[in-house]
């Protein structure tokens, strides 16, 4: 779980939460849900393609108030667990630059079978993209700039050069 010291972690028993600026660690977070008592652990890793909806992706870039991320993520970390009985939870978001091929998002749980385990993942994944307090500025290639969405795909919200002459800060 890579981790820099701009960055908070939050942790309860079982449960892990954290914001990089580093590559995030896929082993480190497999290996922070590995339990004798669970027979299953599913990871996923949300990556950063070269396009969207037809457009050629240079990169992403993350932005957030990484105290209220931190503490949005800990609670839904906290009712994954408890709804589904998991053994462990970690989820990991990296802010800043994302550039192709790599990770934005890590969630790995562990639980004593597969389908809790399959089912909370995937629910931990779409609270996260619909309640945690992290911005995405797509930025395309050549002169079509970029655009500011909120951490999830869908309509397109503040193009860049918009945002950046209103003073929107990342």
């Amino acid at each position: 779980m890579a981790q820099d010291s701009s960055f908070e972690q939050r942790q309860d028993e079982g449960i892990s939460v954290f914001l990089t600026s580093s590559a995030l660690d896929l082993s480190g977070v497999v290996a922070s849900v590995k339990s004798p008592k669970a027979g299953a652990l599913v990871l996923f890793a949300g990556t950063t393609r070269d396009n969207f909806q037809g457009k050629s992706v240079t990169h992403l870039e993350y932005s957030s108030y990484p105290p209220r991320a931190l503490k949005t993520m800990l609670s839904i970390a906290q009712t994954m667990k408890q709804k589904h009985a998991l053994t462990a939870i970690t989820m990991g978001h990296r802010l800043g630059v994302v550039p192709v091929a790599e990770e934005s998002i890590l969630i790995a749980v562990s639980a004593p079978h597969r389908q809790p385990a399959w089912t909370a993942g995937e629910e931990a994944l779409e609270m996260c993209k619909e309640k945690v307090e992290i911005w995405k500025l797509e930025e395309f290639e050549g002169d079509q700039g970029g655009v500011w969405r909120a951490n999830r795909d869908g309509p397109t919200h503040v193009p860049s050069d918009l945002a950046s002459s209103n003073d929107i800060s990342r």
